[in-house]
């Protein structure tokens, strides 16, 4: 995706280094436009994606607000260690721990970190209930965490899902915000659309992963 975006501003740049007499301001808007867009990719994307398999790698995309209301929603009833997979600015982080979760944010972008740390410091949220690790969630061991949280991008799903039914206790909960799990079962869900929330029990999903296939 950076070799993309490398292209993209070469080709608009041939492009707008000889504007035409009659566009010149659209000629520039539309330059300025490219090279903020890759500001903001080198910034906020790039980091972490220099740290991850190409496999795995997946693009900043904040949570909007109904979208983590959905999450709060389908974590009602339970407490306990919370883990966001791909925490990015610290949004739902924040909004668990003012329920009462003591929440780790998973985040491999360390300008994301910076941002979330010291948006931590100025909310006067104690790190005993919100703390951001500069650490790839792929490579931790989840099994102390009761809710898991992740609001990933559909291609590395079923890869978390066995990495989650390997290291999740039966009473955990995990919550897909956007992209559902594939072929676990829903034990409840929230909203619509892009803003959708799926919940899944690791007692269930195990439960009827070893039930046998049905004869056709």
């Amino acid at each position: 995706m950076e070799d993309s975006v490398e292209i993209i501003l070469q080709d608009g740049s041939s492009r707008f280094s000889h504007p035409t007499q009659d566009k010149p301001v659209v000629t520039a808007a539309s330059g300025a436009v490219l090279i903020g867009l890759y500001g903001l990719w080198t910034v906020f994307a790039l980091p972490g994606f220099r740290k991850v398999p190409k496999s795995l790698k997946v693009p900043y995309l904040p949570s909007s607000r109904t979208q983590t209301r959905n999450v709060l929603k389908l974590l009602r009833s339970r407490s306990g260690c919370l883990a966001d997979l791909g925490s990015g600015d610290g949004r739902l982080v924040f909004a668990a721990s003012s329920l009462g979760f003591q929440c780790t944010g998973f985040e491999i972008n360390s300008i994301l970190i910076g941002y979330a740390r010291v948006r931590a410091l100025w909310m006067g949220v104690p790190t005993s209930t919100a703390r951001f690790v500069n650490k790839d969630f792929w490579k931790t061991n989840l099994s102390g965490y009761k809710n898991v949280t992740v609001f990933l991008a559909p291609g590395v799903m079923e890869v978390l899902a066995r990495k989650l039914m390997e290291e999740l206790a039966d009473d955990s909960r995990v919550i897909a915000c956007r992209f559902p799990f594939p072929d676990w079962p829903v034990a409840a869900s929230e909203g619509h659309g892009l803003d959708r929330a799926w919940a899944y029990d690791m007692a269930t999903v195990r439960r009827l992963a070893r039930q046998p296939p049905i004869a056709c």
